[in-house]
């Protein structure tokens, strides 16, 4: 006995989209494309039609009408490779900052069917790789993250004539659209508030100076501390690393056993931190007070929660995915750099 096996059913065309709306096909594709040109009401009717039918579109397809990929790349340039035992892929993945990245991208890439990629380039090698790959179409833009001033990817990106968002003003003077937060502010606000609680004998463990983020949270905190009167401050270099952060504090009470406050330039460190000022007897607040920086998961983890400066990464994040959909359907279009203003969010820790 053979079974009867049914055909599957065929895939919906535009054709059959077009015969259910009433409409010409040439409408149907022009919808489908995302033409503004197409009045509502119509575009209603072959939405609707779209729907009945469960037809798919043919992105391959698409992509050789509209020239586009649907898909953008982010980027995150590192200074070098580290050693095996700490890899760069390790480091991004359990440092907060990155994982709000990419829910603000998302936030706006996904309602729009923009599919992301992440690419990292912490070499030449890799950078070439990189380059090769965006020049060969794969995407329709980029947005970069990049960890260090003399980094050339800024530059290298701008030659692809790609659409690109920079996450953070680069040192050097770049053509290419950024958004940040005011890092010097962010800072400020930390100084005056640890001042302003009567603290003299004031240290931080800063981030690395060749990261624009660490040079400006340094600057900016000893320049607003300066206008307090207070010249003396420790200081050690971490790397924005919860270990980093350790270190670093560790050597700051060796300078300074006696200091009474501490400005961590971020929440990861200050959670690294925390536990050596309590190992070396130091109460926190009553004995010193602790500010860090971006209002991360790890400042509500810290012990206790950490008074910090907030720079809404979400937000931002989701900025740059707009300024880069605005670069790819307008493309030579104007494209501003956008700053946010930080805030001070008060907790247990001061």
């Amino acid at each position: 006995m053979t079974a009867h096996v049914t055909p599957p059913a065929r895939p919906a065309t535009l054709e059959d989209v077009a015969a259910v709306a009433g409409v010409s096909r040439a409408t149907v594709s022009r919808v489908i494309n995302g033409a503004t040109t197409v009045d509502p009401a119509l575009r209603r009717v072959v939405e609707e039609a779209v729907a009945t039918t469960g037809y798919v579109p043919n992105r391959a397809a698409r992509s050789l009408v509209t020239r586009r990929t649907d898909s953008i790349a982010l980027v995150v340039s590192e200074r070098e490779r580290r050693p095996v035992s700490e890899p760069f892929i390790g480091r991004m993945f359990s440092d907060p900052y990155f994982g709000r990245v990419v829910s603000g991208l998302l936030e706006v890439l996904r309602p729009a069917g923009i599919q992301m990629v992440l690419m990292l380039a912490d070499d030449e090698a890799s950078r070439i790789q990189l380059l090769s790959y965006l020049r060969q179409g794969h995407v329709d833009g980029v947005v970069l993250i990049s960890s260090h001033a003399e980094d050339p990817l800024p530059g290298l990106l701008h030659d692809t004539r790609l659409p690109a968002v920079l996450a953070g003003r680069p040192r050097r003077a770049s053509p290419l659209t950024y958004v940040e937060a005011d890092q010097r502010a962010g800072a400020q606000l930390a100084a005056d508030h640890l001042a302003s609680l009567g603290r003299l004998r004031i240290g931080t463990v800063a981030g690395p100076q060749d990261m624009p983020a660490g040079e400006a949270r340094l600057t900016g905190f000893l320049d607003a501390l300066a206008l307090h009167g207070i010249h003396d401050v420790a200081r050690a270099e971490g790397d924005f690393t919860h270990a980093g952060g350790a270190s670093a504090m560790r050597q700051l009470l060796r300078d300074r056993p006696d200091l009474d406050a501490v400005f961590i330039a971020s929440d990861l460190m200050a959670l690294g931190a925390l536990p050596v000022l309590l190992r070396a007897g130091k109460d926190v607040p009553s004995d010193v007070s602790v500010v860090g920086f971006d209002d991360s998961s790890a400042a509500l983890a810290c012990d206790p929660p950490l008074t910090t400066v907030r720079q809404p990464v979400e937000e931002m994040a989701a900025e740059m995915a707009r300024l880069l959909l605005q670069q790819i359907g307008k493309p030579g279009g104007p494209a501003p750099s956008v700053v946010f203003h930080p805030t001070l969010v008060e907790r247990k820790s001061t």
